[in-house]
């Protein structure tokens, strides 16, 4: 695995006594992100989408959409609106088919790059989000309109508060 950021290293006392759990994880996002490394658009999105889906199949399930999610997150940060995340949101649909949680990710992923892309969106759909949607849309967005729909309906002081401020400093600025 070399010196990746995904490396769990052995430390002094660590051995059998260590859940195997955690190696599990640093292999299934390793291999995650090799699936994800092919260099043809709709075979790397196909061997993606099979390599979530032998993941999905571990034994320990809130490990295995641990993983998932997480190399989701990565995933989308990383692919533009505009470009390839619809076709690879839609090649990871059917491999998370089932499971609520990384469903639910790739959903609320799909609304951030649609407000993003300044595509059709519900206010009902954002403040049905996710805390962590909501926050990351307050934190991340530039839409005026879903801006203010956190500030008025976001789920936490938090996220209401951070929205507001993003938006009084695009007013002043």
């Amino acid at each position: 695995m070399g010196s990746s950021e995904h490396e769990i290293r052995r430390t002094q006392g660590s051995g059998p006594e260590q859940p195997p759990e955690r190696w599990r994880y640093a292999r299934h996002l390793a291999a995650l992100a090799a699936a994800a490394a092919g260099e043809a658009v709709a075979l790397a999105e196909a061997v993606e989408a099979e390599a979530v889906a032998v993941v999905l199949r571990d034994p320990d399930p809130v490990m295995a959409e641990s993983a998932v999610v997480t190399h989701l997150d990565r995933r989308a940060v990383r692919l533009p609106a505009d470009g390839r995340f619809p076709g690879w949101a839609r090649a990871m649909e059917p491999a998370l088919h089932g499971r609520l949680f990384p469903s639910r990710r790739l959903r609320e992923w799909t609304l951030l790059k649609a407000i993003a892309a300044g595509e059709p969106w519900s206010a009902a759909e954002l403040t049905a989000a996710s805390d962590w949607c909501q926050r990351t849309a307050a934190q991340t967005v530039n839409s005026y309109e879903a801006l203010g729909v956190l500030a008025s309906a976001a789920r936490t002081h938090r996220v209401r508060d951070a929205a507001a401020r993003r938006l009084r400093r695009r007013t002043t600025a």
